[in-house]
Formats: structure tokens, sequence, C-alpha cells
């Protein structure tokens, strides 16, 4: 079984496109179609269902899909332990990432993750659906939020602080909620779909259901919104930072913090050794954002 074979599988998988995959892959899409062809016929299976437009997987291929990626970052894994792993990682690092966080986070330090290994290609899809990484053919993903998947391993970047805030000219017009009941009074911004919020009080956790005139399905988005005086709302320090540190949002009910247990985590399928590229991708931005992020700190400025 040819490993090339295996990697352009892999990859077909992810892209429903033999001319796309093979062109990731430096093949063209004649030699692409007998890799394939090749594949199926020492399997002695068909793997994939062929139309003028795209290629699906037939059900032996969905069940082959896995073993092939756990093979192909087995022998990654396998020239890492010796010797190939003293050698900048090469190929292309697929990583999937919340859009806010990717934009404000991963992508300032690109520039300098890339000098330090300049033969890797970096493949970022930003989106806030949470993807299925065999079937993205996803390298790794940052999350931000609980971890609920067992399916999968993974190595916290870094806190997830999440804090009240509202504008000082919000404060002004409506005043400042002074215990968490008093927000049935406010208008309050809310992530679709998560509107109950949690506060850790001396009674306990108290739980209050915000209700307002706008809600959105975007961080940024509520961020914003709470910046122009719309309501009060829940952010995440990294997404929130700059405008605290300016002025345009301050932290209400501090005494009162909210109930979460999220972080940022970076997480690849338990079926996978870990891979000489992807421990470069979290070791790098691991060190980067460290125990107390940046954006938790008084100066508020990214680390270089």
């Amino acid at each position: 079984m040819d490993i090339e074979h295996l990697k352009l599988f892999v990859r077909l998988a992810a892209t429903h496109n033999i001319s796309l995959a093979g062109r990731e892959l430096g093949l063209s899409p004649a030699v692409a179609s007998a890799h394939i062809s090749k594949l199926e016929q020492g399997l002695g299976v068909r793997l994939l269902h062929r139309t003028t437009r795209k290629v699906s997987l037939t059900e032996e291929g969905e069940a082959f899909l896995p073993h092939a990626v756990e093979v192909l970052s087995s022998i990654e894994a396998a020239r890492a332990s010796v010797g190939a792993g003293e050698e900048a990682p090469t190929g292309t690092l697929r990583i999937t990432a919340p859009a806010s966080f990717g934009r404000m986070h991963l992508m300032p330090a690109m520039k300098e993750f890339r000098a330090c290994y300049p033969q890797l290609g970096l493949d970022l899809r930003l989106t806030d659906t949470m993807v299925d990484l065999v079937e993205g053919g996803f390298d790794v993903a940052v999350r931000d939020a609980g971890l609920k998947d067992s399916s999968l391993i993974a190595r916290k970047l870094a806190s997830d602080k999440r804090i009240l805030c509202a504008s000082p000219e919000y404060l002004a017009q409506y005043g400042e909620p002074q215990t968490p009941l008093d927000l049935r009074n406010h208008q309050c911004i809310t992530l679709i779909g998560l509107d109950s919020w949690g506060f850790d009080t001396p009674e306990g956790v108290q739980t209050i259901k915000a209700k307002g005139t706008f809600r959105t399905d975007n961080g940024e988005a509520i961020r914003d919104a709470c910046v122009a005086g719309l309501g009060i709302t829940i952010c995440s320090t990294w997404n929130a930072y700059l405008h605290l540190h300016r002025g345009e949002l301050v932290q209400i009910l501090p005494d009162y913090p909210l109930v979460s247990d999220t972080a940022l985590w970076a997480v690849y399928p338990s079926s996978r050794l870990l891979a000489p590229k992807v421990r470069a991708f979290i070791d790098f931005f691991a060190e980067r954002y460290g125990e107390m992020p940046y954006w938790d700190q008084t100066q508020h400025e990214p680390s270089t």
C-alpha cells in the first residue's frame, strides 16, 4: 500500500474533488485518478463514488478513512522518533479556529510562526461552526468552550476569562446594576442560544435569564453593540481587552463572577499520534499566551 496514495485519499475525502486534492499534492488530475484506482485495486474494494462534478466516499471508503488517517499519523510520528523530529516540521498544517479569536490572536502571530517553521505550509479556516476534524481533514483545532468530546485530546492554550461589561454611556443613562438580580431591569445583549447567565454569589450559583432587544450569533458583534451602548453583555477578555483598556467598556458586577468552565484549547483526534507539525503549533501558541495571557495583563499588549 503506497503512502502517497493514502495521503491523496485522505485529502480527497475532505475536498470531494480529485483535481483539487491532486493539486494540493502536486499531482495532475489524471495521475491522481490513477493513484486512487491503484489504491482501490490493492484493497479490492471501491472507495469512491465518482460523478462529473464531485466524488464521495462509499460505505467502504467511510470505514477505511479513519484507518488511513491513523496510518499516516503513525508514520509521521515514527519518523520523528528516529530523528526526523530534529528537523523543522514540513508539509501542510491544517488548522480550524473560531473566527473572532483567529483574526485577533492567531493571525497577528502567523508571521512569527512562519519564520520559526519556514518549510511548513499553513491552511487556516476561521469559522464559528464546530467542524469534524477527521472529516474536514484538519490536523488541529482551537476551541473556546468546555470540552465534551471524549474522542479528542486537548491541551490548554490559555484561560478564557469571561466578564460582564457595559459602556460608560449606557451606565450613565440607565445606572449600574449592583447584584445579578438587578439585570432584570436592564437591556442585556445575548449570544443566540446563551441567555442563561450564572453568577457565583455568597448564596451559591444564581442563574439569570438575560433579556433584551438585541441578540446576535457573533462575539465581536456583541462586543461592538455593547460599546455602542445597546446594553450589558458577557465578553471574553481576549475579545474585549482593548476596549476595556481604552475605557470604551467597563467591567460590572466584579464581586459576582460568572460561572464558566471554558478555556482556549488546542485539540486533535485521539486516534492520531501527535505529529511534529501539530506539536510545533501547540507549543508555539501555548508559550505565546502563557499562564497569564497578554489580554489579561495590565499593559494589554500582545507579546512579541
